[in-house]
C-alpha cells in the first residue's frame, strides 16, 4: 500500500536521475547558463509535482492533474537534453543516454496516471 510519496517508484526514479542531470550540466560552458537553469528547474519539477499531487490528492482527478504536469516537465527535460546534444556535440552521447532514461520515466508516470485507481 502507498502511504507516502516516497513509496511511489516514479517519485524515487525522478530523484535518482537528478545527480546525472546535474553532472551533465556541469560540463556545459558558462555561455549556456540559461539552458543549465532551465534543465535543472524542469528536472526538479518532476518530483515536486508528483509530491504536491500526492499531498493534495483529495481526488484522483487532482492527482492526475499534477501527474500530467510532471510528465510535461519530464518531456521538457528531454527537449533540453536534445538541445544539449545539438549545441554541444561532445556531450551528445551523455545527453542522448540521459534523455532515454527520462523517456522511460515519462512513460512510467503516464502509466501511473492511466492506472491511478489502483493506488
Amino acid at each position: 500500500m502507498i502511504k507516502d510519496v516516497s513509496d511511489l517508484e516514479v517519485y524515487k526514479e525522478s530523484l535518482k536521475l537528478l545527480p546525472d542531470l546535474y553532472s551533465l550540466t556541469k560540463k556545459l560552458p558558462k555561455s549556456e547558463y540559461d539552458l543549465v537553469l532551465q534543465v535543472k528547474r524542469s528536472g526538479k519539477s518532476i518530483a515536486s509535482n508528483i509530491s504536491e499531487g500526492f499531498a493534495k490528492r483529495v481526488s484522483d482527478k487532482e492527482f492526475k492533474r499534477f501527474l500530467k504536469i510532471a510528465i510535461g516537465s519530464s518531456d521538457e527535460v528531454i527537449t533540453h537534453l536534445r538541445i544539449i546534444a545539438i549545441v554541444q556535440p561532445r556531450l551528445f552521447l551523455n545527453a542522448k543516454n540521459l534523455a532515454e532514461k527520462y523517456k522511460v520515466l515519462s512513460k512510467r508516470i503516464n502509466s501511473l496516471h492511466t492506472n491511478l485507481q489502483s493506488l
